[in-house]
């Protein structure tokens, strides 16, 4: 097949509806001559004129051929229209064939990047639909094998009461044996034998009990590997994924059942070598199996039993904070909670074990590095009552942090962290005293950081997401010493689940593409690539690309979460894609983007038509939290007008891209209540005014010989105001201070900007004869946008 052809399948439809929404290359050529297209070599012609003026000759040929193909039938009228006005307009091409070689080239490229995205996407759902069978599977194999070593220690129970009853009549017969007095040497013989055979019998008895003993212990010992080296190790893994954002499954319960289930084992396999003590002690012999064998699998069961609880003790759930932005960032004398958990549930146990808190045991040589000391209740006892699924746990809710005053250690490195780089963990001690087993067990944090000012705390959040994402080692708290890089895939994941753990809609591959450029610039592929530490979280402070990144997830999940999960916001989109997108989009087309420059800001940005007929993009300076707290975004768009020349005001937002009518797409958001008896109309009134006119040349000649300024009308009969040309200044003329990216030659005139002023509706600056020295005698040119 063809790449058109594969192109044809259903799930790249809005793909290539996207890319082909230009002239360059009419979509309907491309198909029809697809075969031809594909078999030439478009890249090594846009550097070779010769070949380049060829292909074009050829490209002209094949369209005329296609032309009388069309002629031939009826129904294809309009096609054969189109094909005649293709070969003009390819015509422009004739002096210069490189210049559509090389965007021939171009086209076929990103059909292969679609095809490479969406063959990329289904492997990503293959892999996680095989993953998720992996675990089902590996889950049911693990629970054949519990079953399995369930049985065993059943028929074992079984095997030591034969024995007990086999012993008893041996030791019965043999004591009658003793008591009497038989003279007859061959009865006397005779019952010797019998005796004899018995204890034959018991021996062989005894050697089988300890073989099943034995693989008794085999298997527990498998299944104490795969728990305690891949299930536990696999949830540690996902608990850190999850506590920044994964949705990974984190409960405990599967874990708490297969360790319960081995404990509970190995405590029988004990009592059953209690039991073969007893009876060794009652009856033994020479060469007894119970004396040389005993002990060995004895010591054995027990270093199995110490190995399954030692790993049994957890952190259910890592320190947080009622109102912070994730766990494991914690703040001076504010409290937080944190949860213990042991994954060995004995009734037996309920209340009776003791859990104790402590902080860094293993203090780092780092310079400057803090101490601190817990406050509240740290010590609790692990129960029952504190899980809503049963589990034993010690629920710490109301503990706090208080630095010690004596200064920061001196350390021996001469490394030197931030306080935001610097880690701490938690520790949680108690003791295990069971059925004669006793034993001192330890649980630890993850890594936490430690603040002492709320301003801190996005800082602190980035250093826990760089150290979970990347890092196995759930104890190395000098891992900000050389913290490592991150592949881009792992990167773009983890910032995929801030989308999807705060609105519950991650992104796509689509919006990632514009942060990978953002942060790499244009790339063939990205995932070769690397993001650093300092690129992450220190570069370009204090607007990092953390605190950008972030800005814009705080305003979506507080503001714009509806939107956003109904895949309204087309959000990470640079100001050079969002042209593309809408320069051959109908009148009133808009798409709604977040600022590239600005902390937490959100822009649309639609299709207008000047008087020539040609395209024209224009664009809102962003709205912030602090326009969003006043009134709801979908409230914004529906509202939104500009003066036209003859004072109609009208909303040039119709239809949201590709083509949904705008009332299709937001009116299940709006307010019951429009116009006058709309509750944001007294908001509109007084701060919102969305007002332009047409800027000639003829009427900015008129300005400059100074007339009487006249009040205008604002947005939904806002009421009429007076500028006064002295509160003007330069800030309110700007446009949205948006850094262009490389490749993205914007200017600041393709905005509409916005003012903090209640007096002031800023100027329409969209004239490319706007002149700053003429700010002062402008009067009823201004569009006032924001307040």
């Amino acid at each position: 097949m063809t790449q058109w052809e594969n192109l044809m399948a259903p799930v790249y439809t809005q793909q290539l509806h996207e890319l082909y929404d230009r002239d360059d290359l009419p979509m309907d050529v491309r198909h029809y001559l697809s075969v031809w297209i594909e078999k030439q070599d478009w890249q090594r012609a846009a550097g070779d004129y010769g070949l380049a003026i060829l292909l074009f000759q050829q490209l002209l040929e094949n369209l005329d051929i296609q032309h009388s193909r069309f002629g031939l039938q009826e129904e294809f009228f309009l096609m054969q229209h189109n094909f005649r006005r293709y070969k003009n307009n390819f015509q422009k091409y004739q002096e210069e064939p490189c210049i559509l070689a090389r965007k021939i080239s171009w086209f076929l490229e990103k059909e292969k990047e679609i095809l490479q995205s969406v063959e990329l996407n289904e492997k990503v759902r293959q892999l996680c639909v095989e993953q998720e069978t992996m675990e089902t599977d590996s889950q049911q194999d693990l629970e054949r094998r519990m079953a399995g070593l369930r049985n065993e220690v059943q028929c074992m129970e079984h095997t030591i009461v034969c024995l007990e009853e086999q012993q008893d009549e041996f030791d019965f017969k043999y004591q009658t044996h003793r008591m009497e007095a038989v003279k007859d040497e061959n009865e006397k013989q005779k019952q010797w034998n019998t005796l004899q055979s018995l204890v034959n019998q018991l021996n062989n008895c005894r050697k089988r009990t300890l073989v099943g003993l034995l693989k008794i212990l085999d298997k527990a010992e498998d299944l104490i590997e795969t728990l305690v080296k891949k299930e536990l190790v696999d949830w540690q893994r996902r608990q850190q994924k999850s506590c920044i954002g994964a949705p990974d499954n984190v409960s405990l319960d599967l874990l708490e059942k297969w360790f319960s289930c081995v404990a509970a084992c190995l405590f029988q396999v004990r009592e059953f070598l209690s039991k073969l003590d007893e009876l060794s002690d009652k009856v033994s012999y020479e060469k007894d199996p119970l004396k040389t064998e005993k002990p060995v699998l004895q010591e054995r069961a027990d270093t199995l039993l110490k190995k399954l609880l030692l790993n049994s003790f957890v952190v259910e759930t890592q320190p947080s904070m009622p109102q912070g932005k994730g766990p494991l960032v914690l703040r001076t004398n504010v409290q937080f909670s944190v949860k213990a958990r042991l994954l060995v549930k004995f009734s037996e146990l309920n209340h009776l074990m003791k859990v104790d808190v402590s902080m860094d045991s293993d203090t780092p040589q780092i310079k400057g590095y803090r101490r601190f000391n817990v406050l509240g209740t740290k010590s609790k006892a692990l129960n029952m009552t504190e899980s809503q699924s049963g589990g034993m746990v010690a629920d710490f809710r109301h503990l706090t942090l208080k630095e010690q005053k004596c200064g920061g250690g001196k350390g021996a490195s001469e490394i030197s962290l931030s306080v935001t780089e610097e880690l701490h963990i938690l520790n949680f001690d108690t003791v295990f005293d069971f059925k004669g087993m006793s034993l001192k067990l330890q649980a630890s944090s993850l890594p936490m950081v430690i603040i002492s000012n709320s301003s801190q705390q996005q800082s602190a959040w980035a250093s826990v997401l760089w150290f979970n994402m990347l890092s196995l080692d759930t104890k190395d708290i000098r891992f900000f010493a050389t913290a490592p890089s991150a592949p881009w895939p792992q990167f773009a994941e983890m910032l995929s689940w801030q989308f999807l753990s705060a609105t519950k809609c991650g992104l796509n591959a689509e919006q990632l593409e514009m942060i990978a450029f953002r942060l790499f610039g244009k790339q063939q592929s990205y995932n070769h690539l690397m993001v650093s530490w300092a690129k992450f979280s220190k570069e370009n402070s204090p607007i990092t690309f953390w605190v950008w990144f972030d800005g814009i997830l705080m305003m979506v999940k507080q503001y714009l979460a509806d939107l956003w999960r109904d895949g309204l916001i087309m959000g990470f989109v640079t100001k050079a894609k969002e042209k593309s997108l809408l320069k051959k989009k109908q009148r009133g087309t808009f798409l709604l983007r977040f600022s590239e420059s600005m902390v937490g800001g959100i822009t649309f940005s639609w299709v207008e038509t000047t008087l020539t007929g040609e395209p024209e993009i224009k664009t809102v300076r962003p709205f912030t939290k602090n326009d969003l707290e006043q009134i709801p975004f979908h409230e914004i768009i529906r509202n939104f007008q500009l003066m036209e020349m003859d004072n109609v005001p009208e909303n040039p937002l119709l239809f949201l891209y590709p083509n949904t009518p705008k009332d299709e797409a937001f009116g299940k958001y709006y307010s019951d209540k429009s116009g006058e008896n709309s509750p944001y109309i007294k908001y509109i009134k007084t701060k919102l005014m969305f007002v332009t006119t047409e800027n000639s040349l003829e009427s900015s000649s008129a300005m400059k010989q100074g007339p009487e300024l006249q009040p205008i009308t604002g947005l939904c009969g806002a009421e009429q105001s007076t500028i006064d040309p002295e509160v003007l200044t330069l800030e309110a003329l700007l446009a949205d201070p948006l850094m262009p990216l490389p490749g993205d030659t914007d200017t600041a005139e393709d905005f509409l900007v916005s003012s903090y002023d209640p007096n002031l509706l800023n100027c329409d600056l969209t004239s490319s004869e706007f002149n700053l020295q003429d700010l002062h005698t402008l009067p009823t040119q201004f569009c006032g946008v924001f307040q």
